[in-house]
């Protein structure tokens, strides 16, 4: 059965293979990967995508396909991964998103962020969910802090697969725990 979660302007789904197409333009794109420390290649984008499906059978959840119904059959991505890397605050479940620049402000990545907040807390049981983002990535801060998310800044750390003195290494944790989610849940209509 296909994943499907939707909101009032978004949908998160199932990647397909349509999609890969819109992908790798968006790895290409340097504003889109300004924080990354390089471009994607179309087969290195087609392996990320991969991995992202593989991940979505094994756990049950993935960053998800991005769609903006009457805007864009696919906008990116929004969703929850366990890291795959090694750090203080690991194992854990990250959410994250990456949105191809023409979506950018608009209110997307906020309504799909809890969405996936609802899912992985609600459907999942999940008891904490932590973002992270480079020092200077304020757009991706402020969605953090939209949907309830705190900044922890003694649990920054340098991302252990960037090299040392890399001007992206420092990165900043967010977390939201399930009590925190209950607090800040807007009431369902």
């Amino acid at each position: 059965m296909a994943f499907e979660l939707r909101g009032e302007r978004v949908i998160l789904r199932d990647w397909r293979d349509e999609d890969l197409d819109a992908w790798a333009a968006m790895n290409a794109d340097p504003e889109v990967r300004r924080y990354f420390p390089d471009l994607l290649s179309a087969q290195e984008s087609r392996e990320a995508a991969d991995r992202l499906r593989a991940h979505a059978e094994r756990e049950g959840f993935t960053f998800w396909a991005l769609e903006i119904p009457g805007v864009a059959d696919f906008a990116g991505f929004v969703g929850l991964l366990r890291t795959s890397f090694e750090a203080h605050f690991t194992p854990c479940v990250e959410i994250g998103w990456r949105l191809a620049s023409s979506c950018w402000g608009r209110g997307y990545a906020t309504e799909a962020a809890r969405l996936s907040l609802d899912h992985g807390f609600g459907t999942l049981g999940l008891e904490q969910i932590v973002a992270l983002a480079v020092m200077d990535n304020r757009p991706s801060h402020a969605v953090m802090e939209r949907i309830g998310m705190r900044r922890d800044p003694a649990a920054d750390f340098d991302h252990p697969r960037l090299p040392a003195g890399h001007p992206l290494q420092r990165h900043l944790l967010y977390r939201i725990d399930r009590a925190d989610w209950l607090a800040t849940r807007r009431p369902a209509a």
